[in-house]
């Protein structure tokens, strides 16, 4: 019985252990809070002696640290909450299980593998990979996600963000070593809990500001901040209309030059595209000499799309991208079309009742910008996504319309997924969001202009030029992927033979 209670009490503090890990994600962005409670189970992990008993150990760290960073996921459900409110913490958990799931198998198969905590180095990246990729993919909340406003988040250049939380793995494990050790390996451990604290607290240095940039062309980024119950209110679509067109013919701020290019968030009209030239052709006046990108509906055949117009000084729709990266439930039901042959529609892309997947990523010819990588909200979780782009554009866009996230810790999560994008590019990503956060963002991740949540505005910021391309923009995750399944391999190999421990 006392063992019994034992081990549902590490379940209890495993549980909390993530909970508390969760504050390392915005918007509280204390990632060494994270690097502690990692610490703490792999701690915890050492005392489970069976692949099941670890397994579910690691259910349920995941399990309280998905609730916590996912808590966001309740507010799409509270736009109508006298019809859908009562789904919202089915959702949350139902998704946070889910996601634990993913590090119960981690924690599962790194005991199978060896009796020591070493393998969680290789099998908790492993299954964030998976995370990212399986069932369309959802790699949100990440490990690495934490880093992206300190100085070691600057590594997703480099080995993106898996490998940065293979990284993470590799300090906790040392941070969790046996007290049994030797004064040099102890004074290592210390000179790593040292190095951690400094990598993980010092800031990414301000932008510059050189000369330079003054010759680099500004960028509008229109925030209207409507609310999502009032978003297709008919008797409010005019005003909202009207909000979007003022704040595109605005003069500019301080003392920039006109934008040469006006960006409008995620489905920023209501009216699908075949529908809406008037419209365009009104916007195309407010824009003067700019050029105007901006998020809309359209409709094809019994098909529709989120899609992203270029539009040209005179309101045509110039250049189209449809949005191929849709949401899950939200967008699209899966395996919609086949349920609609019986009668079932829910969102079924082919009934009209929900989004098509647009064929792929592409880049957009915005002339004397360049060439502009477009992401459509959700887009900008995927790093793949971003590396899938055919040929590698001069910037990043993302439309998105995070009225659906909340006031709180959604959108700005949000805002930190953009960030990641554009630091394992060398990239800057240009962000209009309807609710906030709309900013600029420099090649190193760094936020060169916003305008805060909840308010309606806009921002005029000079684009940042790119960088280089990146070791991980050239190789992607494969390489890594490689590598953790070799090491897996031999994990396995090394245990069957009892060979001794790497750690």
């Amino acid at each position: 019985m006392t063992s019994r209670k034992a081990a549902w009490g590490q379940l209890a503090l495993a549980a909390a252990l993530g909970a508390v890990g969760g504050f390392g994600q915005a918007p509280y962005d204390l990632p060494l809070i994270l690097l502690m409670a990692l610490a703490g189970v792999v701690w915890l992990y050492r005392k489970r002696t069976g692949a099941w008993s670890a397994a579910w150990l690691g259910l349920a760290f995941g399990t309280g640290y998905f609730v916590h960073v996912l808590r966001w996921l309740v507010s799409p459900f509270m736009v109508e909450p006298e019809r859908y409110g009562w789904i919202a913490p089915f959702a949350l958990v139902s998704l946070s299980l889910f996601m634990a799931a993913y590090w119960a198998l981690a924690f599962g198969v790194a005991r199978r593998i060896s009796r020591h905590s070493w393998p969680l180095i290789l099998c908790l990246p492993l299954v964030e990979l998976m995370r990212a990729y399986a069932f369309t993919g959802f790699g949100w909340g990440g490990p690495s996600q934490a880093l992206v406003g300190v100085v070691s988040g600057q590594a997703l250049a480099w080995i993106g963000p898996y490998g940065l939380s293979m990284a993470m793995m590799v300090v906790a494990v040392v941070l969790a070593a046996p007290n049994a050790m030797t004064l040099p390996r102890r004074a290592g451990q210390g000179l790593v809990l040292v190095l951690a604290i400094a990598a993980l607290t010092l800031p990414v240095p301000l932008p510059d500001t050189g000369a330079d940039e003054t010759s680099r062309p500004v960028v509008r980024l229109i925030q209207p901040n409507i609310p999502q119950r009032e978003k297709w209110q008919p008797d409010l679509i005019e005003t909202h209309f009207r909000r979007q067109l003022d704040l595109t013919a605005n003069p500019p701020q301080g003392d920039m030059p006109a934008p040469a290019l006006v960006i409008w968030s995620e489905t920023a009209i209501p009216w699908s595209l075949d529908l809406a030239q008037s419209a365009l052709d009104e916007i195309a006046v407010a824009a003067g000499d700019a050029t105007v990108v901006l998020g809309v509906g359209r409709r094809e055949a019994n098909r529709f799309y989120n899609s992203l117009a270029v539009l040209d000084r005179q309101g045509q729709a110039a250049q189209i991208y449809d949005k191929h990266h849709l949401v899950p439930f939200g967008e699209y039901m899966p395996l919609g079309d086949l349920a609609a042959k019986f009668g079932i529609y829910g969102l079924a892309a082919g009934e009209g009742f929900g989004y098509s997947k647009g064929p792929g990523a592409k880049v957009l010819d915005l002339g004397p910008l360049g060439l502009a990588l477009p992401l459509i909200c959700y887009e900008a979780v995927f790093a793949q996504d971003v590396n899938a782009a055919p040929e590698r554009p001069a910037f990043l866009i993302q439309i998105t319309n995070d009225a659906w996230f909340g006031d709180g810790a959604g959108p700005k999560q949000h805002l930190a997924q953009a960030r990641m994008r554009a630091i394992e590019q060398g990239l800057p990503l240009a962000r209009a969001a309807n609710t906030g956060i709309s900013a600029m963002i420099d090649p190193h991740g760094r936020v060169a202009a916003s305008l805060a949540l909840n308010n309606a505005g806009f921002v005029d910021a000079r684009l940042p030029a790119p960088l280089a391309p990146t070791l991980y923009s050239r190789t992607g995750d494969l390489p890594l992927a490689v590598l953790l399944v070799a090491g897996l391999v031999l994990g396995f190999g090394i245990g069957r033979r009892k060979r001794a421990d790497l750690i």
